[in-house]
């Protein structure tokens, strides 16, 4: 991707209206963007690295929609406060409105942030393909055809959120144990486990998963998965914080990973109350 620099960003857009008007941006071509650092924390994400999880579903949808995502999701650079100086550059990403939207449908359905997302963005996009196609709204007929074209993208979103409803992950025997985004990490899995691990704290629970019958951490990298977990969708690895500020990989669990734990002991345990 080209880089963009946003670290003198254009003039704000609407002062006024919702949060998402005002963080719109005007480009050097006056065209809205907005950029993905801001919107992460509005959209209900905590860490940046989460977020751009979902930015890379929302780029492979536009992919796979025949659509070129360089022209939606521009690459850029941002200054925001922190490191050595005070003051840190750090990647971004200018985003078109439709690339905004991606995003949103491709987020987690659960965060009512995002939900607010995706009215949002569903909305503006009908309002700039109804302004790419000027409505004559002198007569009774021109209003009454405006009217249909909200009503018919008031539809799509409904739709929409069905299908996403529909594609969500059901409630599962491990939802107890999950964090907002659906993972499990090793302390949870261990106390979901106790009654077959017999109550291994952390520590000794990652022990046994680097032991040659279970061969699920691997031994040179003991924090790590195999490979083979990771590609069959029963883990994910993670950049997360410790206590003196160093980001570290650190292995969760996905529900498909706990069912596989639990069969690789040949029972069909049920979690832990």
């Amino acid at each position: 991707m080209s880089n963009v620099d946003l670290t003198v960003p254009p003039e704000k857009g609407n002062p006024q209206g919702s949060l998402f008007d005002r963080l719109m941006l005007l480009d050097h071509n006056g065209q809205e963007c907005w950029s993905a650092r801001d919107l992460h924390a509005p959209m209900g994400y905590d860490k940046w690295e989460r977020f751009e999880v979902a930015i890379n579903r929302a780029m492979a949808a536009a992919e796979n929609s025949g659509l070129d995502p360089r022209d939606h999701f521009r690459g850029a650079s941002k200054a925001i406060n922190g490191g050595r100086w005070g003051r840190q550059m750090v990647s971004d990403y200018r985003l078109t409105r439709y690339a905004c939207y991606l995003i949103a449908m491709n987020g987690d359905p659960r965060k009512q942030e995002i939900a607010a997302a995706q009215t949002y963005f569903a909305v503006k996009t009908r309002e700039a393909e109804v302004r790419q196609q000027p409505t004559d709204v002198s007569s009774p007929e021109g209003i009454l055809a405006l009217a249909e074209k909200y009503v018919e993208a008031a539809r799509e979103l409904v739709s929409t959120k069905k299908e996403l409803a529909i594609a969500a992950p059901k409630a599962g025997k491990w939802d107890a144990f999950c964090d907002s985004d659906g993972l499990i990490d090793m302390a949870a899995a261990a106390k979901a486990l106790n009654k077959l691990t017999g109550g291994l704290g952390r520590t000794k629970f990652m022990e046994m998963l680097r032991r040659d019958d279970i061969r699920f951490l691997q031994r040179q990298n003991p924090r790590l998965p195999y490979e083979c977990h990771t590609k069959a969708g029963r883990a994910e690895v993670k950049f997360v914080a410790t206590p003196n500020g160093q980001w570290v990989e650190q292995t969760f669990f996905t529900s498909k990973g706990l069912d596989w734990l639990v069969d690789r002991f040949g029972g069909s345990m049920l979690p832990a109350a």
